[in-house]
């Protein structure tokens, strides 16, 4: 079956509840995975919504949280993780320049965001706190399995 990602938060496709977003407490949500290949020696995680401004016009994906060196022997990150993460874990720059979890805070319709689980057969050297291109760069050839989880978020 392979890598899978999933979120005792919501359901593949539906909602992410408020609570993961502007309008809540802005704390990123659970996630879970299981099925990594073989040789897996660290995760990364991105998540990025495509819809960014405007899902009737798209214009930019908008990137709400990079994460790296997940150690290999992790399945799971818990509600609020962001403020707490595994030792020797890295963490990128989103869209708001800074590190951490930024939930959704779409300016208008439903966006879609896009929780990417990277499996890789190697630590990466400690890359500061990259980009997500950075990071994609550093990650080529070393992905060994990858899982989606998609959720979506419309303000009230």
């Amino acid at each position: 079956m392979g890598l899978q990602l999933h979120s005792p938060a919501f359901a593949p496709g539906a909602s992410v509840p408020a609570r993961y977003t502007c309008d809540g407490a802005d704390v990123s949500p659970p996630l879970a995975w299981q099925g990594e290949p073989a040789g897996t020696r660290s995760f990364a995680l991105i998540v990025d919504d495509p819809d960014a401004p405007d899902p009737a016009a798209p214009k930019m994906t908008w990137v709400h949280w990079v994460l790296y060196n997940l150690p290999a022997d992790s399945h799971e990150l818990a509600e609020g993780a962001s403020r707490h993460l595994p030792p020797h874990t890295g963490e990128g720059l989103n869209d708001w320049q800074r590190t951490g979890w930024g939930g959704p805070c779409p300016p208008i319709g439903q966006h879609r965001y896009f929780f990417k689980l990277y499996a890789l057969d190697t630590v990466l050297p400690d890359l500061g706190h990259p980009s997500k291109q950075r990071l994609e760069q550093a990650m080529h050839s070393h992905v060994l399995g990858e899982a989606q989880l998609i959720g979506v978020y419309r303000r009230p």
